[in-house]
């Protein structure tokens, strides 16, 4: 509640311009390199699934033309 009564008397520039780029300029290197780790995971992610599926599709690709069965596991 103490900060609504402080924001009361001001300005709406002050509120919705002036407060968020403040929060920008101080928070703003950590903002970006959260930003950037989890652009990195997501990427990390992508690769993986894109080997894996790459993978599962040469092995049956392999083991579909070399006739032998998978009932063989």
């Amino acid at each position: 509640m103490a900060v609504r009564e402080i924001f009361a008397g001001m300005p709406w520039w002050v509120k919705w311009i002036a407060v968020p780029v403040i929060a920008l300029v101080v928070f703003g290197g950590l903002i970006t390199s959260i930003l950037g780790f989890v652009l990195w995971v997501l990427i990390k992610v992508l690769l993986f699934v894109a080997l894996v599926g790459g993978l599962v599709f040469v092995v049956r690709k392999f083991m579909g033309s070399s006739g032998s069965s998978t009932k063989e596991w």
